[in-house]
């Protein structure tokens, strides 16, 4: 099941470029939509060959879990994924503006933002995992499965840490230095 999962995130990354590169370097915008309109449906062939796998008589091992997560991330950040990617495509080939950085109460809401879209990958993985569990109805073939959720709990714990820790300790922009090399009391961020 592991050489399935690997050929859809291959697949998620190719035809994601190739929508940006007919986009941007083809100019062909109706190619570029078809391509991520496809997008999707890897996710749907991966859940397939998965439900196929498990339901002809496969015992469940941790690349079945892999999965499910996988897909859980990709539904919940696919999105941003692809307007990430488009960006930094928009700022290569059209002379976009970069992203600013954040900083301070803004990155805070940002990763409380990414916090959020890990619940959300968290209960699709989840909700994949237990409908396979019922689907295939033996606790015997199932039990690698079941040991994915306290896996994904941890990892959201870990992650609601890591916003807590921006919203507690807010990242500081750099300051700027002055010509005479002191930091402009200006440019300093407010307290």
């Amino acid at each position: 099941m592991l050489l399935p999962i690997i050929a859809c995130e291959i697949g998620f990354w190719v035809v994601l470029v190739l929508a940006l590169v007919a986009r941007y370097v083809l100019r062909k915008p109706r190619t570029a939509r078809a391509l991520l309109i496809a997008v999707p449906l890897i996710d749907v062939v991966l859940l397939a060959l998965i439900v196929i796998d498990l339901r002809g008589g496969a015992v469940a091992d941790w690349s079945h879990g892999l999965g499910a997560l996988y897909l859980g991330i990709s539904v919940a950040f696919g999105h941003s994924l692809v307007r990430w990617l488009d960006a930094k495509f928009a700022q290569r080939f059209d002379g976009a503006p970069a992203r600013p950085k954040l900083y301070g109460w803004e990155r805070a809401r940002q990763e409380w933002r990414e916090f959020g879209k890990a619940i959300l990958a968290g209960a699709i993985s989840a909700a994949v995992l237990l409908a396979c569990i019922w689907l295939v109805g033996d606790a015997s073939r199932t039990a690698e499965l079941a040991g994915w959720l306290p896996r994904i709990g941890l990892v959201l714990g870990i992650w609601g840490i890591i916003a807590l820790s921006y919203t507690v300790w807010p990242k500081r922009a750099p300051s700027v230095s002055a010509p005479d090399g002191k930091a402009d009391a200006a440019s300093r961020p407010p307290r």
